[in-house]
């Protein structure tokens, strides 16, 4: 494993140098700073993420794949996932449910372009993603009184204005990835009600119904829903990843009894069966009941896991669902592909490289759950 610290770094991903310039134009460049550009050129790829700041307060961190800084700005409160615009070159970062908030911001400068809020009633679950031409961004939702998940959409050209929303067929919806055809949007549904009157306190933990969905991105219109098998209703499903073969790979967050040994990973395919990855006795055990964060790796070949309660990330062969490696990482949590590996990040402040054995340092950054594409 490598890991970084401040001197050297101060999301289903990272996008490659080539590629943000293609997207972002060569203003990119031309925006930043002396260090930060001498960062950018010998980066391969690049990363964003919800933070702690050192200044005590909440934040987001753009970095490259040599955990360099290239921008950060601060939120009102704690951010969870990053999406990028490949057309505008801008990014967004959305609030940990049950805030309100969304940043539109420029990660040259990390400057604020747009607040979005969500609409009275409802507050962002932390997850969204752009349509394949970047005219639309999806965010999910939660309708909170009426106990539903949506998600919305927006239209970027009109200043993200909100243009309408499509039943996630579930609640808790939490992450929502754009399938390689394009058309095709899928959920992953917790089935955890909430209330913001009652804060993060689960309402319905005896009647809960976690589901992968499968919805047209055009129309909204239900193509599959998948549920969990009856003896399995605790598992809450809340983060995804998709492999080479189309298959959406699926973690779970257990609220059973933590005595209990369910199966917490597996995968989902529209039309078929959810399939449920059998792991050995110890393999389990290391997850604790609980995976945080899901991430493929570049070809598709590989799954990647972590457990920031079990303090564990794994890495699957996707083919077979055979764990091929395991790692200890104190509240690992962040995961996303890192050329022919990954990257993973920690709530202690570390950024590293899982398939490097160099000596672990310590950033005073806290990541948060999640290292998505920018």
């Amino acid at each position: 494993m490598r890991l970084f610290d401040k001197n050297t770094m101060v999301k289903s991903g990272a996008i490659d140098r080539r590629s943000f310039m293609l997207g972002a134009g060569a203003a990119f460049a031309a925006g930043l700073s002396p260090r930060a550009a001498a960062a950018f050129d010998r980066a391969d790829a690049l990363f964003g993420a919800s933070c702690l700041r050192p200044d005590g307060r909440f934040g987001c961190a753009v970095f490259t794949d040599r955990g360099e800084l290239v921008s950060s700005l601060a939120l009102p409160d704690r951010g969870h996932d990053v999406a990028f615009d490949p057309r505008s070159g801008r990014a967004v970062v959305f609030a940990r449910r049950p805030r309100t908030f969304a940043i539109v911001f420029d990660p040259v400068s990390g400057e604020t372009i747009r607040t979005l809020t969500s609409p009275e009633g409802r507050h962002y679950f932390g997850h969204g993603f752009f349509s394949p031409d970047g005219r639309l961004m999806y965010a999910t939702e939660h309708d909170f009184d009426a106990a539903r998940g949506l998600v919305a959409v927006y239209d970027v050209e009109a200043g993200y204005t909100r243009i309408g929303e499509f039943d996630a067929h579930g609640m808790d919806t939490h992450e929502a990835l754009l399938m390689p055809d394009g058309e095709t949007i899928v959920i992953a549904n917790g089935g955890i009600e909430t209330h913001p009157d009652y804060g993060r306190q689960m309402l319905n933990i005896p009647t809960m119904e976690p589901s992968i969905v499968f919805l047209d991105r055009k129309t909204g219109d239900l193509i599959d829903k998948q549920l969990l098998p009856k003896a399995l209703h605790k598992l809450s499903l809340h983060h995804i990843a998709i492999d080479a073969q189309n298959r959406v790979w699926f973690g779970g967050q257990y609220q059973g009894a933590a005595s209990d040994t369910p199966p917490l990973v597996g995968y989902a395919r529209a039309g078929e069966p959810l399939t449920l990855s059998e792991f050995r006795p110890a393999e389990l055990a290391s997850l604790s009941n609980y995976i945080g964060s899901v991430a493929a790796s570049r070809d598709g070949e590989r799954i990647a896991v972590s457990s920031p309660v079990g303090g564990t990330l794994m890495i699957i062969e996707a083919k077979t669902g055979n764990v091929l490696k395991r790692f200890a990482l104190k509240d690992g949590c962040g995961l996303a592909p890192d050329g022919p590996d990954f990257l993973a990040t920690s709530g202690k402040g570390a950024v590293l490289r899982l398939e490097e054995d160099d000596a672990p340092t310590l950033a005073d950054l806290e990541w948060d759950n999640h290292i998505l594409a920018l």
